[in-house]
């Protein structure tokens, strides 16, 4: 997977939270204070030497740094008391062109190692695993592989298999040029259809290209960085892609993933030196020191700013076609290893770009002269030097000197008056509540947050002790008044380190690009010799019959379906009714001293033309003004007093009925435990006194929000493609597709597009009287067992001060009776250069004792079909299916250079189901998937929420459990047979892509092509 990584930020890094630790029996000592007590500097242990201990209370963690004394490899050990233990060994990975040689090779060693000879050991494992997490990342100037597993056993499996991967992989040449690049015939079994380009990467990366807002990040971060790795593309340019030979790869892998250049993380409660033995044992100890030279050298600095400007694919999507004009600055700041620096950085950029009060959004956004900050916005640390940008998108022209103009003014004005002192008190709330806050992958996040300081040798360490940073930033304050300012004199106005972007559409943008392409494709064609063509038709046909060669598998480790609990232990919640009518759910969980509320709010009734702006008013509901406060007052206390006040909107099916569901609006916040009476306050305003008034914000908000969805278009294009797929097969599916399906994007655009918003605010102002009350509410409230009791009386207390006559409330089900199921063929016809393609089956309901067989049939076909067709072979660079407990098994491929020829695949998949051509082994596989899933680990704060939003109760939950494990060949024959293959499915289709000439041929087909 490739990343352009940015928006770090230390503190403010989302999931930054406690992760909800196992406690210990009295007398016990925990795994932290053990391994405080048990480590000192000079400690010598498998080959190993400790450089140093540090305790992170604020984090309830150890850390230990370590140096292995043959190699040179770094170790960073973070003891926590989480079961959810994390691994993770990262190389500094520098190139100096953009052919993607550190992607491809990062895909290209998890293709089989010299322990595991077999094809994607690393895909496989997948379904041999109860990971919580596995992946692998490539970053501007890093290339990372962790996972995390609450399953000793697992954890040790997986680290042989990823040990083995990086160290030892075979680097075939057919997996170069299947996971890289390749020229191959159009039909490889067909010698007279054309030579063209296939590859997983090369596809991947065409689809990443396709995304303006990628286009402008990476832009910005290689004219910045103009002298070394940070002005390529590590991902891959797929335009170089084709440049990168074999050998370069396997090159680029010996000086590059050696244990001189690597950095191994662990974490978790699992014990340290055995971390260590297996790692020195297996790998370290059969290495010698070497010296990588990946340094990274500071850039080097400006003497004066610069511009660039560059052209991306107009957009189809855009209100206005006269202003899709992308325009920003960025500052090169200083050394990311400097921790304090780095904080310092973090902080002033959210104080000035973050939240409805920051300076840029009252400068730039409130301007609406366009319609959001630019794709990349703040702070980034994640190069060898930090930088801070901002800037809009969805401007004129002519408006660029005018936003430069708001740039320079808005930190004239900061570094002349400083920033309020309430905002910066709202920023060390939010950085103490993130603290707090529990989340079930905090390991993995902190591995990644702490990955870019540590890749250039800074003290992960200290980048940790967030206290300590934090009261060095305070006293500087205190003793320099004018700090902030200062600072940002210093950083913004004095910079001469300054790169001004502007990115601009070009008419025939994409058309350039596929003549680039085809250029690139013709040099590459009339290089070669008969005998050349004659061997790129065999190696097609040999990496085909590779790619369906069965494989002994016998050699990677697994875990057993009797690894696993069957029967799962539940979480207690106890069901009250306030005044004997509102339903109340209360789940006492060690919260550390937060408090979590969710309500759902009946929207079932709405009258059908208010329908499709629910979502617009959950987008706005909580960023409006309320009561006495404006819109900038109400977030400021938001700020203050809570980790945010939301809403979105929530579907969930009935468990046993596809034609009835509940839809509303669910809202949650959490806050502090002394925080609970402010909390429900700032709810109480909203229900009580929404003000919908100011038009202008209003605007501001429409326009943000219909950049965000176009923007998911192009990386989440599959979602959408299903969406609309399962619109036409159950009600719920309608629902969703009207509420954040294609249809919603449409109708945002067109609303972004209105002059005046007076009917929008009539509908959200009618909306607001229909569910701001309290005649269909249910609530549900997480806090600590010492807490509990206040939290029930202020929540109480807010739910009887609501407008309104409650009924007895509990889920708010409702059968559809005018909705008949109706197959469908959809193209929306978009400016991508992949396609992302949907398909949709009507299947059963939650309960129904089929459904069980399904979710396991979706992983077996995902695993043991569709990866190979659509992925190793079809060069998408992803595709499967999955069961929805909304009664649709779904099929979908991502970044696909295929359509229709994916769509057979689908198919192709249900007969082979249906024939039972997989093994029990096979079967197993697909249990241990779907039981990932099932039990991935739920933060504190989460507990009992299925229950809540579903209605599916711990004893439902417990069949179904029963009935995976019970799940076997005749049942998922049985399924398949009765509902997957094409003479029986009941299906639609759905896709986003480029212009498909044989599509638009079709009668069968609906063609939806969006012009401005």
């Amino acid at each position: 997977m490739f990343r352009l990584l940015n928006h770090y930020r230390p503190f403010l890094r989302k999931g930054l939270g406690f992760p909800g630790r196992k406690l210990c029996s009295k007398g016990k000592v925990s795994v932290v204070e053990e391994t405080l007590q048990k480590y000192k500097q000079g400690d010598k242990l498998h080959g190993y030497v400790v450089e140093k201990v540090a305790s992170v209370p604020e984090l309830h963690l150890t850390t230990v740094r370590l140096t292995h004394e043959k190699t040179g490899a770094q170790h960073l050990h973070l003891a926590r008391q989480d079961s959810n233990n994390a691994f993770s060994v990262a190389f500094r990975t520098t190139p100096m062109d953009s052919t993607g040689v550190p992607h491809i090779l990062e895909h290209t060693t998890l293709c089989g190692s010299q322990e595991y000879p077999v094809r994607d050991p690393f895909f496989k494992m997948l379904n041999r695993s109860l990971a919580t997490f596995m992946n692998a990342f490539t970053g501007s100037d890093w290339t990372m592989y962790p996972f995390s597993t609450q399953n000793s056993q697992d954890y040790e499996n997986l680290m042989s298999v990823y040990l083995d991967a990086v160290f030892n992989p075979r680097l075939r040449e057919e997996d170069f040029r299947q996971e890289g690049w390749r020229l191959e015939h159009e039909d490889n079994t067909d010698s007279t259809s054309p030579i063209i380009f296939k590859g997983v990467v090369f596809n991947e990366m065409k689809g990443v290209f396709s995304n303006p807002q990628y286009h402008y990040a990476q832009s910005l971060q290689n004219k910045l960085f103009p002298s070394h790795t940070y002005s390529v593309v590590s991902g891959g340019d797929p335009i170089c892609i084709p440049d990168l030979t074999w050998d370069q790869l396997k090159e680029f892998h010996a000086r590059h993933y050696h244990p001189s250049n690597s950095k191994f993380f662990t974490y978790g409660d699992f014990p340290l030196e055995v971390h260590l033995e297996r790692i020195n044992s297996a790998v370290l100890q059969h290495y010698e020191k070497m010296q990588p030279n990946t340094a990274v050298p500071n850039e080097n600095k400006w003497t004066e700013g610069r511009e660039v400007h560059i052209t991306c694919q107009p957009d189809p999507f855009a209100p206005d076609f006269n202003k899709q004009t992308t325009t920003g600055v960025a500052y090169l700041l200083g050394d990311i290893t400097d921790p304090y620096e780095t904080a310092v950085a973090s902080l002033i950029g959210s104080l000035l770009v973050q939240g409805e009060t920051s300076p840029f959004y009252q400068t730039l956004l409130e301007s609406n002269i366009g319609k959001d900050y630019t794709p990349v916005v703040g702070h980034d640390g994640n190069q060898k030097e930090g930088y801070f940008t901002v800037g809009l998108q969805g401007v004129g022209d002519k408006d660029v000197p005018l936003v430069r103009e708001i740039i320079d003014g808005t930190f004239k004005r900061v570094a002349s008056n400083g920033i309020e002192q309430e905002r910066i008190d709202a920023l060390m709330h939010k950085i103490e509540l993130s603290m707090k806050h529990q989340t079930p992958k905090f390991g993995l996040n902190l591995i990644v947050g702490l990955a870019g300081a540590w890749n250039h040798d800074g003290d992960p360490a200290e980048t940790l002790q967030i206290n300590k940073l934090l009261e060095r930033f305070k006293q500087n304050m205190k003793d320099n008044p004018k700090y902030i300012q200062d600072w940002v004199k210093k950083n913004f106005q004095d910079n001469p380190h300054k790169l001004y972007l502007t990115m601009s559409p070009e008419d025939g943008f994409e058309k350039r690009k596929q003549e680039e392409e085809k250029t690139k494709l013709d040099e590459k064609l009339s290089a070669l010799t008969e005998q050349d063509k004659a061997d790129i038709f065999s190696k097609g046909l040999q990496l085909a019959e590779a790619q369906n060669a069965a494989e002994d598998l016998s050699c990677l480790p697994t875990l057993k379906v009797s690894d696993i609990t069957r029967v799962k232990e539940h979480s207690q919640t106890d069901i009250v009714y306030a005044d004997g009518v509102i339903c109340i759910q209360y789940c006492p969980q060690p919260t550390n001293e937060v408090t979590y509320f969710r309500a759902i709010v009946d929207t079932f009734d709405l009258p059908s033309e208010l329908k499709p702006y629910v979502t617009l008013f959950t987008n706005v509901v909580t960023k409006m003004g309320a009561g006495e406060m404006d819109f900038k007052q109400l977030s400021q206390q938001i700020d203050m007093k809570t980790g945010g006040l939301y809403a979105i909107n929530h579907l969930a099916m009935n468990h046993n009925n596809l034609d009835s569901y509940e839809q509303g609006i669910l809202l949650s916040s959490h806050c502090l435990d002394r925080n609970v009476e402010d909390m429900f306050h700032l709810w109480g305003e909203i229900f009580h006194r929404l003000d919908l008034s100011d038009t202008n914000h209003l605007m501001t908000i429409i326009r943000m929000t219909a950049a965000d969805l176009v923007a998911g278009l192009s990386d989440s294009g599959h979602n959408y493609a299903n969406t609309h797929a399962g619109s036409h097969l159950v009600p719920l599916g309608k629902a969703q597709e009207q509420l954040g399906g294609m249809e919603q994007v449409l109708l945002m655009k067109k609303i972004a597009e209105m002059t005046d918003l007076t009917p929008v605010v009539k509908s959200m102002q009618l909306i607001a009287e229909h569910v701001m009350n309290s005649n269909n509410i249910r609530c549900a409230v997480n806090a600590s067992p010492e807490s509990m009791s206040d939290v029930t009386k202020h929540t109480e207390d807010f739910l009887r001060s609501l407008p309104g006559k409650p009924h007895l409330s509990g889920l708010f089900m409702r059968d559809v009776t005018n909705f008949e199921p109706t197959p469908s063929r959809v193209h929306f016809e978009c400016p991508f250069q992949v396609n992302f393609m949907g398909k949709a089956v009507r299947t059963v309901p939650y309960v129904h004792e089929d459904y069980a067989s399904l979710r396991v049939l979706a992983r077996l076909l995902t695993a043991k079909y569709l990866h190979r067709e659509i992925r190793e072979k079809g060069g998408a660079y992803g595709g499967g299916a999955t069961a929805a407990r909304m009664g649709l098994l779904s099929f979908y491929s991502y970044r696909d250079p295929n359509s229709l020829n994916t769509l057979t695949k689908f198919d192709e998949s249900t007969l082979w189901a249906a024939e039972g051509k997989f093994t029990e082994q096979d079967i197993d596989e697909a249990k241990l998937a779907v039981f990932q899933e099932v039990d991935q680990p739920v933060a504190p704060g989460d507990k009992g929420m299925v229950t809540f939003l579903t209605g599916i109760t711990d004893e439902m939950k417990q069949i179904q459990r029963e009935r995976l494990f019970d799940a076997n060949r005749k049942n998922l024959m049985n399924v398949a047979q009765k509902y997957l293959v094409p003479e029986k499915q009941l299906s639609s289709v759905a896709f986003l892509g480029p212009e498909n000439a044989t599509v638009k041929q079709d009668d069968k087909w609906e063609v939806r092509v969006q012009n401005n």
